[in-house]
């Protein structure tokens, strides 16, 4: 197994209906530096992983969700756990912005093992974002 110091970056390539929004959102909103691109997709620096947005909004919406601490989380979702700061300044960075969210950022697990801050919400073409931050990251993969 990696440790988080040798990861290797990981790829995703996902759906989106308009890349002018999907730069807005992943671009402006996330901070998301762009790397290569052309009039069908763009890359994006995803917290050093690179996703792409391709263009195709026949593809896009419907989540299925399943029930987790009481909440309805969406199935398909992606995301990025971050350091309990940075976690914190995205969530003020996207109530600021009036970002709806699918769950609101809050800690779920409370004193249990895998304890973690959490927030659920959709970029504009429908596609589920998770953001968490574990109080103690050793317990990522705990049971």
């Amino acid at each position: 197994m990696s440790t988080p110091s040798t990861l290797p970056p990981f790829h995703l390539a996902f759906p989106v209906r308009d890349l002018t929004e999907a730069r807005a959102f992943y671009g402006e909103l996330l901070g998301c530096p762009e790397g290569r691109s052309s009039d069908q997709w763009v890359d994006f620096n995803f917290h050093g992983h690179q996703i792409v947005a391709h263009l195709a909004p026949e593809e896009c919406g419907g989540t299925q969700t399943s029930s987790v601490d009481d909440h309805n989380v969406p199935v398909r979702h992606f995301g990025a756990v971050l350091d309990m700061p940075v976690w914190e300044a995205l969530a003020k960075k996207l109530q600021d912005a009036g970002t709806k969210f699918v769950i609101e950022p809050y800690v779920r697990f409370k004193g249990e093992v895998g304890e973690q801050a959490t927030m659920f919400f959709m970029d504009p073409s429908g596609n589920a974002l998770e953001f968490k931050s574990f109080k103690n990251l050793d317990s990522l993969f705990a049971k």
